[in-house]
């Protein structure tokens, strides 16, 4: 078993910390500074440079004959390593201006330069369509056996080969790649724009106030019922006021890629999403079958925790109530002690990214006007990554916290690989995160205080109902919204009735039918992507894979630290299928989904009684 750390208390009290706001510094001194413009330039020309190089070789050329010989070997590696080094360089610079405008989405030095950066993204797109209709040409089995290098990328080229087979002509390609920023791109960062800048009006506390849709959201988690309602009702109503434009940009967003995926020959958006995760549709079905079998068992969560309210449904604003013994509130201060020493437990590595972060100011923690909601974690440069959160005094950031510091860790184990090898899918890029997640809550429940553990434990169920009942709402809702959008644009109306059926097929009667969110297609950023439909189904894919490891970690601690870091620097070499047989996992089946579930239900069991006990004193 891991070893113990020493045990530690939250305090009872709420008063506030300095929140970080994350050093970009290291980087460029600023966006005005002549270090950024120098940067921004080397980057121009790192990509004109592998331009020319493809021009020179007539790379992508579908009028050009390949006669495969050792020249053709040496261009594909001389091609291969000047990919990845301008990829480097492009994605910090994408990075360093994306930590301005996700803080501050109404910086307008920080919006230029993504515009103008996003130019030189379409060039890569263009690019990237190009190497792939030649890898499609190559014989992939001799240049792998004649090129180390090639060796090195074997399961790119297998996906590179598939990929090529579903692409337009180059002139399309390059149209598509063209039209991309005043397309569902341009959808997409209307929503990301329009979004961060809206204020919400509602009375607390008898007293008008404005707050970003960031902070209302965060009400959710307030203790008393009335704020929360305020806030749920207040949110409606201002997702009610801004749903003509995001319609537009979702109807517009899901219809291009409707149109794409049929010009290309795909069979539908949900299967170009499976080859983007390195998955089949037999792991899907699997994982999504011991899913839906689990949904009684969490709608016996929903109605312990309604009772404890006093109801015996949850309305939806009481899905995030915060319940228990004692509800402790934790400082951000001891958010980081904790995640420390818990991190400790697995290995000094894990420990030591902890501490980096943390004293590198690599975390940007506080709510303010203009910043994004929600969390991130994304990687700035070999081992080195930047989070984005909005730090409430709850537990549930303290698990946030250590979620995105598993990316990170993940980021880190990834250091040594090249660019196009880092390409993991959604569903292992869950697997660190939670992972760690789970390292954090295991320990805070075996920890702390009796009377704190029911809010810890309430706060572990909180997060794996999301991750496995509303992931399933949003993974329906998509499926829905792609199979219609295909006849015509949905209405307002239509796109919430999608909503709510969703949230009836997966929280059925828990939760009360005039109180869910019919909203939620406007709240959750992931529906807004043209590159990165379906973004659901692989956070149900981490979190249960996840649990599973977690599971054969207890049993066996010291081997399976190295093959975990191996794991996770791997996961752009192999389908998830494979890199789970490392541990005897089968992905195909329900059986492997039921044990990961089977975890969760054991929490759900002790969670009634705990809850039984509370209402019996």
């Amino acid at each position: 078993m891991p070893r113990k750390s020493k045990p530690i208390r939250a305090r009872q009290s709420t008063a506030s910390d300095n929140l970080p706001h994350w050093d970009m510094r290291v980087v460029f001194p600023g966006l005005d500074s002549p270090a950024f413009a120098q940067g921004f330039e080397q980057a121009i020309a790192k990509v004109d440079a592998l331009q020319a190089l493809f021009d020179a070789h007539e790379i992508g050329n579908p009028g050009v004959v390949i006669d495969f010989s050792q020249e053709t070997v040496a261009v594909f590696e001389s091609v291969l390593v000047q990919i990845n080094d301008t990829m480097d360089l492009v994605h910090e610079l994408v990075a360093y201006i994306n930590s301005f405008i996700s803080t501050d989405s109404r910086n307008d030095l920080a919006q230029s330069a993504m515009s103008r950066i996003q130019l030189q993204g379409v060039r890569l797109s263009k690019l990237g369509t190009r190497l792939t209709a030649w890898l499609g040409q190559l014989p992939a089995e001799e240049l792998v056996a004649q090129s180390a290098v090639a060796a090195d990328h074997a399961y790119a080229l297998e996906k590179a080969h598939l990929q090529s087979q579903h692409l337009l002509s180059r002139e399309a390609e390059d149209l598509v790649a063209e039209l991309s920023p005043s397309g569902g791109d341009g959808w997409s960062k209307l929503y990301g724009n329009y979004t961060s800048q809206l204020v919400v009006s509602l009375e607390l506390n008898q007293t008008p106030t404005e707050l970003p849709m960031s902070s209302v959201r965060n009400l959710g988690y307030h203790p008393d019922r009335a704020v929360r309602r305020q806030a749920y009702e207040a949110e409606l109503k201002a997702w009610r006021s801004a749903a003509v434009p995001l319609a537009a940009a979702l109807n517009s967003i899901k219809g291009e890629v409707n149109t794409l995926v049929r010009h290309r020959r795909w069979d539908s958006a949900l299967q170009t999403t499976l080859v983007q995760n390195n998955m089949d549709r037999a792991s899907l079905d699997a994982m999504m079958s011991a899913a839906h079998d689990a949904f009684p068992d969490f709608r016996r969560y929903f109605r312990a925790k309604a009772r404890l309210l006093g109801n015996e449904q949850l309305a939806w604003f009481d899905i995030f109530a915060p319940i228990g013994g004692r509800e402790d509130s934790w400082s951000y201060a001891q958010a980081t002690e904790f995640i420390t020493q818990q991190f400790a437990t697995f290995s000094p590595k894990m420990r030591d990214l902890a501490v980096r972060a943390f004293d590198e100011n690599w975390i940007d923690a506080e709510p303010r006007p203009g910043k994004r909601d929600g969390a991130f974690c994304m990687r700035l440069r070999k081992g080195e990554s930047r989070i984005l959160m909005n730090f409430k005094e709850t537990f549930n950031s303290v698990s946030t916290l250590a979620h995105e510091l598993g990316h990170a860790y993940h980021n880190l184990n990834l250091a040594g690989r090249t660019a196009t090898q880092r390409v993991t899918p959604m569903t292992l890029a869950e697997t660190a995160s939670i992972f760690c997640e789970t390292v954090v809550a295991k320990a805070a429940l075996a920890e702390m205080e009796p009377e704190a553990q029911f809010a810890i434990l309430e706060a572990s169920l909180q997060s794996a109902g999301q991750v496995v009942v509303d992931i399933t709402s949003r993974f329906l809702f998509e499926n829905a919204l792609f199979a219609q959008r295909q006849e015509r644009e949905l209405s307002i109306e239509e796109l919430c009735g999608l909503m709510l059926d969703a949230q009836d097929q997966t929280y059925g009667d828990a939760v009360e039918q005039e109180l869910r969110h019919p909203f939620m297609w406007a709240a959750k950023s992931h529906y807004y992507s043209t590159g990165r439909s379906f973004y659901n189904y692989p956070y149900m894919f981490g979190q249960l894979f996840a649990l599973g490891l977690y599971a054969r970690y207890q049993v066996d601690p010291n081997s399976f630290r190295a093959a975990y870091d191996d794991l996770l620097s791997s996961t752009g070499l192999a389908d998830a299928a494979d890199l789970a047989a490392r541990f005897e996992i089968d992905i195909r089946t329900p059986a492997f989904w039921k044990s990961s579930l089977d975890v969760i239900r054991t929490d759900i069991d002790r969670f009634e009684e705990l809850a039984r006990a509370q209402s019996a004193g």
